[in-house]
């Protein structure tokens, strides 16, 4: 039985149909979920009273860091036991929380900076992810490189909270733009590969949407520290 309680389609016409149909939820619901996250940090920079609630506590500021976490953790390992509306609802929630606290790079980046990074972080995304869609080569042992480099992006970030060296908060950016836009096309061609295999519905669309969120969400940032100017 699939723990997904997904029906298969039995016909080779009906897998093709029901993978392109979750390859389309897939990418409405990352955009959607970016969408959100940027109307909530919008929302946030416009109101001193909620800047100062965030970023004027640090507890505050870290429970929501801590429960964006939960979240990812709830819908990336809980999937299987939630309900559909409720993995969008807790989707939709993380992308809030997100846009709440990511409000801080339009205090410290010109909005110049900001919106020409992303321009940028959505062609190398763009062009990532449809080469992960398109490629015949199998991608699978990017995996194991791409993990290894991500652990090391997140032990140097967190030592470097202490260290505050701007040379290895340089190179963690650097590695951190390799890592993320590799695990685009690698996580692209994983959601393909699910597709492919007839998998249909909205969790397994909420599933990859959260995945290749991520990684957009991080090169976004990763790049704005190379690139962006401070104000």
């Amino acid at each position: 039985m699939d723990p997904l309680n997904i029906n298969y389609p039995r016909t080779t016409d009906q897998i093709t149909l029901a993978g392109n149909t979750l390859i389309r939820q897939v990418y409405a619901w990352m955009g959607g979920g970016l969408l959100v996250t940027a109307f909530m940090a919008m929302v946030t920079v416009s109101s001193p009273a909620i800047l100062n609630a965030v970023f004027g506590n640090r507890l505050v500021f870290y429970s929501l860091i801590l429960g964006e976490l939960g979240l990812v953790i709830a819908i990336s390992g809980a999937i299987n036991r939630l309900s559909a509306a409720t993995a969008s609802l807790l989707f939709l929630l993380y992308a809030s929380l997100n846009g709440v606290t990511m409000s801080f790079i339009f205090v410290a980046y010109t909005a110049e900076s900001v919106s020409s990074t992303f321009v940028i972080t959505a062609a190398t995304f763009g062009s990532m992810s449809a080469f992960g869609y398109l490629t015949k080569r199998d991608l699978t042992g990017w995996g194991s490189f791409l993990f290894m480099g991500l652990i090391g992006v997140v032990i140097a970030s967190l030592v470097n909270i202490f260290t505050h060296s701007s040379a290895v908060s340089w190179i963690i950016s650097a590695v951190g733009v390799l890592v993320f836009t590799g695990l685009t096309a690698y996580d692209t061609q994983k959601i393909k590969a699910m597709a492919a295999s007839g998998a249909e519905g909205r969790k397994p669309a909420i599933l990859g949407a959260l995945t290749l969120y991520l990684d957009f969400i991080n090169l976004f940032l990763m790049l704005l520290r190379l690139l962006g100017n401070r104000r």
